[in-house]
């Protein structure tokens, strides 16, 4: 049985490694190419570049493995069934529950291990690489902007602008919408400006020229005023965006930098001031007072399920190895020829099935319609569900035919 069950093993490898290449290299090129503008002729160090790419790339390898494996699973069993393997395993009186085992052994430790570099890696390299953005930032200013398209670099912001001269650090053919503000728009527009740091890189200042700021009021749009100007200045507080580096003690202020155990913290300490706001609530009696509570409250609870969902998250995609390597068997059985091109195929569908799940549950979860565990966990459910029925019906009906 041991020789079995190392031959099976064996045949997943080059189909994983090959997977896992493929899928990494995809992936990086896809950050290089959305990146690339911001990076050439900008002056940045080309060991900057790569140290960003490095960092970067921690998440695509959580992203690649499960997929990997899923791959490597249809293709090994594909070819096993394709060359009448299956039928000889059948004549040796193993069922495909048997021949599963190694497989779903090897995907809860693939797991494990992501899991692991999940909470332990990715919030250090997403941490790293904000650092490091920040840095770059903070020498080139005008780095976070994209000629000709919108960028919301700066929060509550989003910014567009035709040209930009990273030399003199001048911007032209401004437009501005100060998105801060839930009861009014202002939008700004300018022939150019300029964008700097102040000495201490304590704020980022933007001044603007010969523009205009168009301000309306949402809920009764006849407020509308519009002014001109020459020059307009605007502060923007920031924890820095020289290039020196930033120290290693910043507060992780983004979710994806925090691991599970600092998730579940942020989730408790947040419900607990949701209590006391509520209760708080409770005893105003002005309307008004009363509205402006509930609508902290309810950007509170938001957050809260943001919390939350990444903590399952980091749980539910590190499981989701064993998920696909349980689905991929009967899978692999059903497709027989175990090319690349077919299990890139059916994995590719199923990955995108899985993730459109995982997206979708987030989006309920984070309006408080489903509870978080539920609508994470729901994707590996159905998944796996799926591949328990498929591998119930195929191991009564593959070994009668291997063509």
């Amino acid at each position: 049985m041991k020789i079995i069950d190392r031959y099976i093993l064996k045949s997943h490898i080059g189909p994983f490694i090959l997977a896992f290449i493929t899928i990494v290299f995809v992936l990086v090129l896809q950050f290089l190419a959305g990146f690339s503008d911001r990076f050439l002729g900008k002056g940045i160090n080309i060991a900057d570049i790569a140290e960003l790419v490095m960092f970067q790339s921690a998440w695509m390898i959580v992203f690649a493995v499960p997929m990997a494996v899923l791959v490597a699973v249809i293709m090994a069993y594909g070819a096993m069934t394709n060359a009448s393997e299956m039928t000889v395993f059948r004549a040796s009186g193993l069922s495909l529950y048997r021949l599963a085992v190694p497989v779903l052994i090897v995907a809860a430790l693939l797991s494990l291990l992501v899991e692991r570099f999940n909470n332990v890696v990715i919030p250090e390299a997403n941490y790293r690489s904000k650092s490091l953005m920040m840095d770059i930032a903070r020498a080139k200013p005008t780095f976070g902007l994209t000629e000709n398209a919108f960028s919301s670099f700066i929060d509550g912001y989003s910014i567009f602008v035709r040209k930009t001269d990273e030399a003199s650090k001048e911007i032209r053919g401004v437009v501005l919408y100060d998105l801060r503000n839930q009861k009014s728009r202002t939008m700004m527009s300018a022939e150019r400006g300029v964008i700097r740091f102040s000495p201490d890189n304590r704020f980022l200042v933007m001044t603007l020229f010969n523009g205009e700021i168009h301000q309306i009021d949402r809920s009764d749009y006849r407020k509308y005023r519009a002014m001109r100007f020459g020059q307009h200045r605007l502060v923007f507080e920031t924890t820095g965006f020289g290039f020196s580096r930033t120290s290693n003690d910043r507060i992780r202020g983004k979710i994806s930098e925090l691991s599970a155990g600092e998730l579940r913290a942020a989730a408790t300490a947040l419900q607990r001031g949701i209590v006391s706001a509520e209760r708080r609530a409770a005893s105003i009696t002005d309307a008004g007072s009363l509205q402006r509570e509930q609508e902290r409250i309810g950007a509170d609870k938001m957050q809260y399920n943001k919390y939350l969902i990444e903590y399952y998250k980091k749980y539910a995609i590190s499981t989701a190895c064993f998920v696909f390597a349980l689905a991929g068997i009967p899978l692999g059985v059903l497709a027989r020829r175990g090319g690349f091109g077919v299990g890139a195929g059916i994995s590719l569908t199923l990955f995108v099935l899985y993730w459109s799940m995982i997206i979708g549950g987030e989006k309920i979860a984070e309006r408080g319609l489903l509870d978080p565990a539920l609508s994470v966990w729901s994707a590996n459910a159905v998944i796996g569900l799926f591949g328990l029925f498929l591998l119930h019906r195929q191991s009564g009906t593959v070994f009668r035919t291997s063509k």
